[in-house]
């Protein structure tokens, strides 16, 4: 199976930006957020849920792998951007899945005009990427509050803490 097409809510951004005009002018309200989502963990879903609460569609935009290798580094992301788009579509409050492959999510902002740009609340207002571009257009942003002590990074770390000797003779899940 081709994880591509099991994905059924990643879209090309060409028929994304159709279906968010016709979704905004019948008075809904379009929510996006970003990011790598490289390891999906509760911070993530908390982000996630958080943001649909926002409003009526959420467009989750995830960096490609090649982007991601370029902002994390050598090892990074973890999941392909195909098992990514594929684990964030099997979430009912993403309601879209869409790539990008440039330094930031700009050019999608400035193509979809979502009314709503959501971050953790670890960001500052200023530090929100296209925070400026959302707000030129009538847009705004919001801030969901994060879960403390949860990060990708942190996962990561503590995978790679595991006493290999604990594993030895287990079978895996």
């Amino acid at each position: 199976m081709n994880l591509r097409d099991a994905s059924t809510k990643l879209i090309d951004r060409n028929d994304l930006a159709v279906l968010v005009k016709k979704v905004q002018a019948s008075g809904q309200t379009v929510v996006f957020t970003n990011g790598c989502f490289d390891l999906l963990h509760p911070g993530h879903i908390h982000l996630l849920q958080a943001s649909k609460a926002f409003g009526d569609l959420l467009i989750v935009a995830i960096n490609t792998d090649d982007s991601i290798r370029g902002l994390k580094g050598a090892g990074r992301p973890i999941y392909s951007e195909q098992e990514r788009a594929y684990i964030l579509s099997a979430l009912a409050c993403v309601d879209y899945v869409v790539l990008f492959h440039e330094p930031t999510p700009i050019p999608l902002l400035e193509r979809l005009k979502p009314e709503i740009l959501v971050k953790g609340a670890h960001y500052s207002h200023q530090e929100v990427v296209g925070w400026n571009v959302v707000e030129a257009y009538g847009g705004r942003i919001e801030r969901a509050p994060i879960m403390e002590g949860l990060s990708t990074t942190g996962a990561i770390e503590r995978i790679r803490g595991i006493d290999d000797s604990l594993l030895k003779g287990q079978t895996p899940c």
